[in-house]
């Protein structure tokens, strides 16, 4: 279990200002209380290591003082920088949520550039919300838990599950997303269920699959217009809300060369936390589909959690 020890934390009274050490700061559902980054905003509490400190220090040839770039909280042990959103630090009740890496940097217009010469924020330093608040102070530790993304894939096909042939399909939206998400150094975690054309097992997989908190549900199978397509009459009514342009462009995109694919009747929406893509039934439909997809697909997920990632 990877953790960061806390060697400072700091505060000041307005933004864009150089942050002061203080004995301790108290974490509120708005960030840290008393200082100006506090509101009901994504960038409430910031971060940054002193692995980031000592390289500026090396070029700057002086030393550089806990909170001068703005950090509420000064750390040591892992490079905070080549974590992800979504991560989270937990330290006794206290529970932070990383929601950005870096930002936007305002050069000689912030306070901080102009007194220090430069500023590590934009590149190395990193974000967070509060999730659950308490009292944080120097000498404490933050326990790093990184996000695993759980992935749910349900194969609908009566001979497959009867082992009249060999479902490719799933297996194929398993092996492309692990690798997805291994591009990304994002951890995941796969699922996969193969059950026969059966709309009241798919009802229960899907509801499951949810209340599990999957991150992402594939299906595969019963999207056309046959008598045993009913995945999407199935998946929509359990949707929050469905995201059309997504399943539109796709069939717009490869219905122009091939217009069977137009018959496709796939979805794609949310359900609480959770994406979910009803995909046909053949590879060639899921290479297709997931290549699209996996475009917009950390931005879909970091939307549903509230995150701007502009």
């Amino acid at each position: 279990m990877q953790s960061v020890k806390i060697l400072s934390v700091n505060i000041s009274e307005k933004k864009g200002t150089i942050k002061k050490p203080v004995g301790q700061v108290e974490l509120t559902p708005a960030g840290i209380k008393g200082d100006a980054h506090s509101g009901s905003w994504n960038r409430q509490v910031s971060l940054l290591g002193i692995e980031s400190i000592r390289k500026f220090e090396k070029d700057a040839v002086r030393k550089i003082n806990y909170g001068e770039f703005a950090e509420n909280i000064t750390t040591e042990g892992i490079e905070l920088w080549k974590l992800n959103p979504l991560d989270r630090f937990t330290c006794g009740e206290v529970e932070l949520e990383i929601t950005q890496i870096g930002k936007e940097c305002h050069g000689t217009s912030c306070a901080i550039f102009k007194e220090v010469g430069n500023c590590v924020m934009p590149k190395e330093g990193i974000f967070c919300r509060v999730l659950k608040g308490g009292i944080l102070k120097a000498g404490m530790e933050l326990i790093y838990q990184p996000k695993i993304y759980n992935i749910h894939i349900i194969t609908l096909s009566d001979r497959a599950f009867h082992g009249e042939y060999e479902d490719r399909s799933g297996p194929r939206i398993k092996e492309l997303t692990e690798q997805f998400f291994s591009n990304l150094h994002l951890p995941s975690s796969v699922f996969h269920s193969l059950i026969p054309d059966d709309p009241i097992r798919l009802e229960h997989l899907v509801k499951q699959s949810k209340e599990e908190h999957a991150d992402l549900i594939f299906t595969t199978g019963g999207t056309g217009i046959g008598p045993r397509d009913f995945t999407p009459d199935v998946v929509k009514p359990l949707l929050d809300k469905e995201i059309p342009g997504i399943m539109d462009m796709i069939r717009l995109k490869y219905g122009s060369e091939k217009p069977n694919a137009l018959i496709s009747r796939s979805i794609a929406g949310v359900m609480d936390q959770s994406l979910i893509f009803t995909l046909p039934g053949s590879v060639k439909a899921v290479n297709e589909y997931l290549t699209e997809i996996f475009r917009f697909l950390v931005h879909l997920i970091y939307m549903l959690h509230g995150l701007d990632q502009h």
